[in-house]
């Protein structure tokens, strides 16, 4: 028998051993492990890679492995394997952050939930949907219009909850979608996972990053690589200047870094004790600025226009025309370069301006322009070094001040050369290395792999965390998972409200007696249920519990005996029953009424 919080009630009888969350702080943060939103993976970063760890163990996963684009990937160089891996993601996945799918919930609820953790005002600071405003790209306009939240009430939040690779393939079967899908932190962990598992990866060069309005991860391969949700962004990607890297680089240039999770721990820039290895953030810190930094170049220089069209309106090119130099304002070249495989910026810019009609040339520029043939070829002869002031002043020299402050314009420039992320602080962070890492290697089967992470279960948080977010009840304890269930899903409370209970079960009898989670233990939240409108007997009749519960009905208890999932009510009557093959025959929920 167990209890959970006031006025919450539940007692059962599961069959299985449990290994009880009873206090209050880690019963927050099991559950917490199964719902997995982006609050709460916020407030426990371990979460973060307890993810990473739960699709590392699905076999949903290990089976990308037969898949015959995957044929002897892993002979393969490192890079190719990673453009294979992406190649795929993007074929079978999209970007998804809508409001319905998760449904809302509200800042006064989830700010009571983590007060022992966070303080409000802490919170606030760092967080997009409780106060943020760190990112003047995204605050331009309101933030609650962006997100799509203008027409609720100021305390109105997206409950976005990060989905596991399960429900990314469920995708599919909601309307609209034709293949999976997912959110940021989802794609994240998706990508660190299926690099391990598919791509042979090493866990040591895998590091997931989250600001406050993104997710990404950094591979530390070569120069480095950035995975923005689908997309993977090399270092020459990062300063081509295209409207693709352009979106990669919001997140770094205009937001702090709020956690770095890894095989060997988290850093949170919250939070005074760090779990990750020292030697790991400090490789990780080096590698990543060394990505962020470039030397300055004639081609970077167009490259950095190409991206700025408030600079580039300041420039014109030159150019020969029957031996006479003729001019082209720079908008207008980059206009013909978007339906080019030419370039303005590299060696390919004599074949692009042979396609461009001579009409669209003038004789003259206006003296407020800049013509960059002359800076390039100040930028080549100097070797310009953004770091050294003589070489900035002579620079800003050379552009003048005819259109725009030379100053403003180099100032620009060189925030675009080098971007310096603004990583948690490491004087103030104590590194408790205490827990022992977990190390897989990419020689291991599946079931090595789910050995080695129990076996550290008693001693790693982020482990035991890992068979929460897998969803595997012969493993953790049924008290978190129902806490969630009967809390945390508002979509399928919204989408029946207006349904009998007649009409209510009738509907959910039509749908197929089919989990999206594999094996007899590993169960779908209430809202998977409704949003996929598939589940085992089992899964329905949780899904079916909480929402009559949520209408004052109860008590309930639902009992799993044969192969039959049943709803009864307080006289004991049978009021649904579906077919089940999930749990141990035995498995008893009484649920008491709120």
């Amino acid at each position: 028998m167990f209890a959970l919080r006031s006025p919450l009630h539940l007692h059962g009888d599961t069959g299985q051993k449990l290994t009880l969350c009873m206090d209050k702080k880690q019963l927050e943060r099991c559950s917490s492990a199964v719902t997995l939103s982006d609050m709460e993976v916020f407030v426990f970063p371990e979460l973060m890679y307890s993810l990473v760890l739960a699709n590392i163990m699905s076999p949903r996963l290990w089976l990308w492995r037969e898949d015959p684009w995957f044929q002897g990937i892993r002979k393969l160089k490192p890079h190719r394997r990673l453009q294979r891996l992406k190649q795929y993601i993007m074929d079978h996945y999209v970007f998804n952050l809508d409001l319905e799918t998760w449904g809302l919930t509200n800042q006064a609820n989830e700010l009571a939930r983590f007060e022992a953790f966070l303080t409000p005002e802490v919170i606030a600071e760092s967080n997009a949907l409780f106060g943020y405003t760190g990112d003047a790209y995204y605050f331009d306009m309101d933030i609650r219009t962006h997100f799509g939240l203008d027409k609720y009430t100021s305390d109105v939040i997206p409950y976005w909850k990060t989905e596991t690779i399960e429900a990314m393939d469920a995708f599919r079967y909601r309307e609209g979608f034709t293949a999976g899908a997912g959110e940021c932190v989802s794609l994240a962990a998706l990508y660190a996972s299926a690099l391990f598992v598919v791509a042979g990866i090493p866990l040591e060069k895998i590091f997931l990053m989250a600001t406050p309005l993104h997710s990404q991860n950094f591979i530390d391969e070569g120069e480095g690589i950035l995975i923005n949700n689908r997309r993977l962004v090399t270092k020459a990607m990062w300063f081509n200047g295209t409207q693709i890297s352009g979106q990669a680089r919001r997140a770094l240039e205009n937001e702090r870094v709020t956690i770095i999770a890894h095989h060997t721990g988290y850093i949170h820039t919250l939070y005074p004790r760090a779990t990750i290895q020292r030697q790991a953030f400090d490789r990780f810190s080096k590698q990543l600025r060394a990505y962020l930094k470039t030397n300055l170049t004639p081609e970077i220089l167009g490259n950095f226009l190409r991206q700025n069209p408030k600079v580039r309106d300041c420039f014109v090119l030159r150019w020969p025309i029957n031996g006479i130099n003729r001019y082209l304002l720079l908008e207008q070249a980059f206009r013909f370069e978007q339906d080019s495989t030419y370039k303005v910026t590299d060696e390919t810019r004599e074949r692009l301006m042979a396609t461009i009609p001579i009409e669209t040339f003038s004789a003259g520029h206006l003296p407020c322009k800049v013509v960059l043939n002359d800076v390039e070829a100040f930028v080549k002869t100097r070797d310009v070094n953004l770091e050294n002031l003589e070489d900035v002043e002579a620079l800003k020299q050379a552009i003048g001040n005819a259109c725009m402050s030379a100053s403003e314009i180099v100032r620009q420039l060189t925030l675009f050369c080098h971007t310096e992320p603004r990583l948690p602080a490491v004087a103030t962070v104590s590194f408790d290395t205490q827990e022992p890492t977990i190390h897989l290697t990419t020689s291991m089967t599946r079931e090595e792999v789910i050995a080695s992470v129990e076996a550290l279960r008693a001693e790693n948080t982020t482990a035991d965390m890992a068979f929460y977010a897998w969803r595997d009840l012969s493993r953790t304890s049924v008290e978190p998972f129902m806490l969630a269930a009967l809390e945390r899903n508002p979509v399928s409370q919204n989408g029946a409200s207006s349904l009998s209970q007649q009409d209510l079960l009738a509907l959910v009898s039509t749908w197929p007696e089919e989990s999206i989670y594999d094996g007899e233990t590993r169960l779908a939240q209430p809202d998977e249920v409704w949003n996929f409108k598939r589940g085992d007997g089992l899964e329905k009749a949780i899904l079916v519990a909480a929402l009559l519960r949520a209408r004052g009905t109860g008590p309930l208890q639902v009992l799993r005996r044969a192969n039959q999932a049943e709803i009864l009510n307080a006289e004991g009557a049978v009021i649904g029953s579906w077919t089940s093959t999930k749990m141990h025959p035995s498995f008893s929920l009484r649920i008491e009424p709120l």
